[in-house]
């Protein structure tokens, strides 16, 4: 059965300082449309300007994530963004009249029971999903970070962090079912270590910054002094420091919940996809700048895929593997195409099943196979030239050749099993016998390459054999 697309039943509202800028902000969660998606309104501005909260428009990952567009800003979104992730909501809209939301206790776990006090309705339009149907990974080698989304049939999450220090060492974190966030991640609250502490405090940075919202790695011998003058910086009477590190002997809710607080920004961060996700995400060492490019490039699949040809691979082909070696003079191991599905006077779609058989995958590589680029690239090319000469009578008598190759994106590695389907389409008509085509190349629904091609129709001469 299919997931309805969710909203609440009435307005509901939160209140309280922003972390950086320690202004106080009225935040509030209003019901939306079918298909609206998650929205900021900033109601403190003239003409109450709306932004939608993707990807495209985060403009700062440094103390949180801020997105911003066409002069909109509100920024430290990501706790809002998970508590309307895992409440399950698609259509919201929320109403802000601050830059900054605000932050509570450092967690979701307000917000989480503001939308449980608003309630949860369903709408008339079935939820859509991206699913995960191939790998999609993201490293950061200076950050020693990594995000892997493979195919699952839920929204899965699981994290690890490593700060290599003896206070804050290795920690997992997974949750399995995004429905028991209240439950597992809502509450977990945001930390920081000393040293990053004194420096937020010293550039006037956190000025709604309290050790209540926060845990504070001490990672240093603090003396009497200093934990006086954070005392005092703070409004506490006495500060002191656990043997485990922890100031002002906070108690952790979750024997790890710094781990579980990370989860909770991915999910907040990853929520800037724009959709839900069926994958399972493995975060190693994120952070909001890690996961916020990992989140525009999950974008760009989804709108990839919304554009994407349909191509059905069991239709009757227009042109078989014998036609096809009437248009090209190529032949095995060189021929890269299998099939022609479709084909007219400007696009054409074909099809190569690529299988461990493939003479390249011999060097390319012994341990993990992968079809290479250039090898990509010239099979879109023989798909171009069948479109290039299948109004020629006799195409035998002419050959094609590249002029130049230009915007070459490889997105994803082709191996054994996969099939390519190769779409190209003309950008401009053919003139004098050159043809210029946008070729993409997809397996399972992602587009894997895409490139610009042009070449030019010749025809062939006696000592002609072959085709560059």
């Amino acid at each position: 059965m299919a997931v309805k697309q969710c909203t609440i039943k009435a307005p509901v509202s939160v209140n309280g300082a922003g972390l950086h800028t320690g202004k106080n902000v009225t935040l509030t969660f209003r019901p939306a449309p079918v298909g609206h998606g998650i929205k900021f309104r900033r109601i403190d501005m003239e003409g109450q300007p709306v932004i939608d909260a993707i990807a495209d428009y985060v403009v700062d990952t440094s103390r949180g994530t801020t997105i911003q567009h066409q002069g909109v800003r509100v920024a430290t979104i990501e706790h809002t963004l998970a508590a309307i992730v895992g409440s399950g909501l698609d259509n919201i809209l929320v109403d802000v009249d601050n830059v900054e939301m605000p932050i509570m206790d450092g967690s979701a776990a307000a917000f989480i029971e503001a939308l449980k006090l608003a309630g949860k309705v369903e709408q008339e339009a079935d939820r859509e999903y991206f699913e995960v149907h191939s790998t999609l990974t993201y490293s950061d080698p200076h950050r020693k970070s990594e995000m892997i989304l493979v195919p699952e049939e839920n929204y899965r999450i699981s994290a690890m962090i490593d700060f290599e220090t003896r206070i804050l060492g290795t920690q997992y974190a997974s949750l399995d079912d995004i429905d028991n966030f209240s439950q597992e991640i809502a509450n977990c609250r945001t930390f920081v270590f000393l040293h990053e502490l004194e420096y937020l405090i010293a550039n006037n940075l956190i000025k709604g910054g309290d050790i209540s919202n926060a845990i504070v790695f001490v990672d240093r011998l603090l003396g009497q002094p200093e934990l006086d003058r954070l005392a005092k910086y703070f409004g506490k009477e006495k500060i002191e420091v656990l043997k485990e590190g922890i100031l002002n002997n906070l108690e952790l809710r979750h024997h790890n919940e710094p781990a579980r607080h990370k989860l909770l920004d991915v999910i907040g961060d990853l929520a800037l996809i724009g959709v839900p996700i069926k994958g399972h995400v493995i975060a190693t060492r994120p952070g909001h700048a890690v996961n916020t490019n990992f989140a525009k490039l999950v974008r760009e699949q989804v709108m990839l895929s919304k554009q994407k040809p349909s191509f059905d691979i069991y239709k009757t082909p227009v042109y078989d593997i014998n036609d096809i070696k009437r248009f090209l003079p190529h032949r095995p191991p060189f021929l890269l195409i299998d099939k022609i599905l479709e084909i007219s006077d400007n696009h054409v779609v074909g099809l190569k099943n690529v299988t461990m058989n493939e003479p390249f995958f011999t060097g390319h590589f012994p341990d993990e196979p992968v079809m290479p680029g250039v090898l990509q690239l010239e099979a879109m090319a023989q798909t171009g030239g069948i479109l290039a000469l299948h109004n020629v009578p006799d195409p035998e008598n002419y050959a094609t050749y590249f002029l130049k190759i230009d915007n070459v994106k490889f997105r994803h590695k082709v191996v054994p099993g996969d099939t390519l389907f190769l779409s190209l389409e003309l950008i401009s008509p053919v003139r004098r016998g050159i043809f210029h085509t946008k070729a993409n190349a997809f397996v399972n629904n992602i587009l894997v390459t895409e490139a610009e091609l042009m070449a030019q129709i010749s025809k062939k001469k006696a000592s002609d054999s072959n085709t560059i």
